[in-house]
């Protein structure tokens, strides 16, 4: 398939991705409100979710949400995918609104259109690029990284415990986005890889650390939702925090690239700010949930 084709694949699989992924949060959420709150990052929180059959519904939802995104990084840069992900908290909206029996007023309509509208600014000027992908097979770089997450997770971790109740979620949520962030960045890496051959994949490093860093993001993201009164903003800070740390992972370990230059960088920035104030817009609108 050439590279016309594969963006043309790539782009309505991550955008499938993200409707799934948006569903699967929702569902998250009630469910997260139904069982006794844990510390974070405690295993217990899931053990007492998996006896709810909405959460059972949610993990198939985001299991088929990561494969959607496996599929979709398997085809376009890791730059071009996770942003996408982005819509994913439109649909949250949307159908905690229908969960409610709420009709989406003009308001959440217009947000929505902004955050599409910032989207798609950000894409089209950074024309983002594939790289070769293999940054993370050198054993400095894999450590730089290692290193950059623990201390992005654990200090997050820790001013989860240091802070008030009411702004505990937000710390939760970072670290989760970050957990997410560089997750994807590892399945793109190993992308490279199964080209070669699928066994490929089972003697790289990236593939059993995504086994440990995929589960710890859920369990945060979790910890996140049961910690604050709306789930919403919690996945705001997910939402956004994923594909910047996407972005870096890119364009740092990766290879990816974006387009240079005053012009561009001043418009991807502005684009990405516009992102980011309509997701947090987005979430300021979410309804409050009344029932599991």
């Amino acid at each position: 398939m050439n590279a016309t084709g594969e963006l043309l694949a790539g782009i309505p699989i991550a955008l499938a991705a993200a409707a799934a992924f948006g569903a699967s949060g929702v569902l998250q959420f009630r469910s997260g409100r139904q069982v006794p709150e844990e510390p974070a990052g405690r295993p217990t929180l899931l053990a007492h979710l998996i006896h709810i059959p909405s959460w059972r519904w949610s993990v198939v939802l985001a299991a088929a949400a990561f494969a959607f995104q496996v599929a979709a990084l398997s085809l376009i840069p890791l730059i071009l995918v996770q942003p996408l992900l982005v819509t994913g908290l439109v649909w949250y909206v949307l159908l905690f609104a229908a969960f409610e029996h709420d009709r989406p007023d003009r308001t959440i309509l217009l947000e929505s259109t902004l955050c599409l509208f910032g989207l798609a600014a950000f894409l089209i000027i950074a024309e983002p690029g594939r790289g070769q992908g293999r940054g993370l097979d050198s054993f400095w770089a894999a450590l730089l990284l290692i290193v950059a997450v623990v201390a992005a997770v654990g200090l997050c971790l820790l001013a989860a415990l240091k802070l008030d109740r009411k702004w505990r979620p937000m710390p939760l949520a970072l670290a989760a986005g970050v957990c997410y962030g560089v997750t994807a960045g590892l399945i793109s890496s190993l992308a490279f890889h199964l080209q070669e051959s699928p066994w490929q994949i089972f003697v790289q490093w990236q593939a059993y650390a995504i086994l440990v860093l995929g589960p710890f993001g859920v369990l945060l993201s979790q910890n996140a939702y049961q910690a604050g009164p709306l789930g919403a903003p919690a996945l705001a800070a997910i939402t956004v925090t994923d594909p910047l740390v996407a972005i870096v992972v890119g364009l740092v370990w990766l290879d990816e690239s974006i387009r240079g230059g005053p012009a561009p960088s001043l418009g991807e920035a502005l684009s990405l700010v516009v992102v980011v104030l309509a997701v947090v817009m987005l979430a300021r609108r979410a309804p409050h949930v009344k029932g599991g």
